[in-house]
């Protein structure tokens, strides 16, 4: 009874592993779009075909975000020669048509019960009035998600991160909250060792543009310790005949991302309008001494040191360069400045006057200025380069 039972024993080992495999590979950051219990959300622009109707089918899509505002609006008078004229007209039309695609779509998308989002294009120029041309585009209901969209961090092709701040200061004096912030790897992982210096673009949520099935050692661990979205599938990664996921109705160029959650709490926590937690940082940890008696009665709050700000880069620069200029001066040696005698009592004169033993008042005054050493010698510091 004992031997048929080992070949059941070890199929079942085997199907304990394929589970465990699974559930490894189905992860938060190793392919968790094959968990059937993650959210999945699309985003799409003007030139993405949608067929709503195929798109309902799939109840794993639970969120929408397109597309609104791109850069600054277009001038609202048209002038110059007929060139500059007509290529004025061709924006505002293509302002237009836009504009009516995005609020058709949002009225479809919530008319399917879908979450609706929208996304700002971040270009150089003027960050206050990109912020209002977006929010002016989406006209964003309380329970719509913003966000803003930094494709790279060259500042001659998009929005510095310096204006993005801007930007973001200005979405939350309009709208009372914040955007989640859309970003590739290396973007984010700049923003995350800098986090010092961007301190509201490395707290908002992160949108996590990154087309690999695994991302857990590329993962930017700064404030941020895990994703709000992570768009995994997009024109770069999916083609006609390998997709990591193809969600109907939508063509292959189409961008897919997942929520490190199930649809129920994704639609709970849609919006994303507050900053993340930051991490405690492990200085700050330290508590304040008390004392041995204190400590022995057992009743005494623990309070904990207040802690600097960690120093920029520039500011260490600048005070090591200070110390080695002070360190460097230490080792200067004292020039000693040499004062030419007067010329009146040489030796011609000493001579003279030990021959003749007369000690004229000239001769006298003389040779005491010569033996001043006030006046032969300096011990100034010279630090002039000769």
């Amino acid at each position: 009874m004992k031997e048929p039972a080992r070949p059941l024993r070890r199929l079942a080992l085997l199907a304990a592993a394929m589970v465990l495999g699974t559930a490894a590979q189905a992860s938060d950051f190793s392919e968790p779009w094959k968990n059937a219990d993650r959210a999945l959300v699309i985003d799409a622009y003007e030139y993405n075909s949608i067929d709503w109707a195929e798109l309902a089918t799939d109840k794993r899509i639970v969120g929408f975000i397109n597309k609104a505002s791109d850069g600054l609006p277009p001038a609202y008078f048209c002038s110059g020669d007929e060139t500059e004229f007509r290529l004025c007209k061709a924006l505002w039309k293509r302002f237009a048509v836009t504009r009516e695609l995005f609020q058709t779509r949002k009225v479809v998308a919530k008319a399917l019960g879908l979450k609706w989002g929208a996304y700002h294009l971040a270009r150089p120029g003027n960050p206050v009035e990109q912020a209002n041309n977006f929010i002016d585009f989406a006209e964003p209901a309380p329970d719509d998600l913003v966000a803003l969209d930094i494709e790279g961090n060259d500042p001659t092709q998009w929005m510095s991160l310096e204006d993005a701040e801007e930007f973001v200061r200005q979405v939350h004096r309009r709208l009372g909250r914040f955007p989640v912030l859309y970003t590739n790897g290396r973007t984010a992982q700049f923003i995350a060792d800098n986090r010092y210096q961007y301190r509201l673009l490395s707290r908002l949520p992160l949108w996590y543009a990154r087309y690999k099935p695994d991302i857990e050692v590329h993962f930017p661990m700064g404030n941020w310790q895990g994703y709000a979205l992570w768009q995994f599938s997009a024109h770069t990664n999916c083609g006609r005949l390998k997709c990591p996921y193809r969600v109907p109705g939508t063509p292959n160029d189409i961008d897919v991302s997942v929520a490190p959650m199930n649809a129920d709490r994704l639609r709970q926590q849609w919006a994303f309008g507050g900053l993340i937690d930051v991490p405690s940082d492990y200085l700050a940890s330290i508590p304040v001494p008390v004392s041995r008696e204190a400590g022995l009665a057992g009743k005494f709050t623990i309070t904990y040191a207040d802690v600097a700000t960690p120093p920029t880069f520039e500011e260490m620069v600048s005070v090591l360069g200070q110390r080695w200029q002070k360190f460097r001066d230490g080792f200067s040696m004292p020039v000693v400045k040499t004062v030419p005698r007067r010329p009146r009592f040489g030796i011609a004169e000493y001579v003279a006057w030990k021959r003749t033993e007369q000690r004229s008042p000239l001769q006298l005054e003389a040779a005491f200025a010569a033996a001043d050493p006030v006046s032969t010698a300096s011990t100034a510091i010279d630090r002039r380069r000769r």
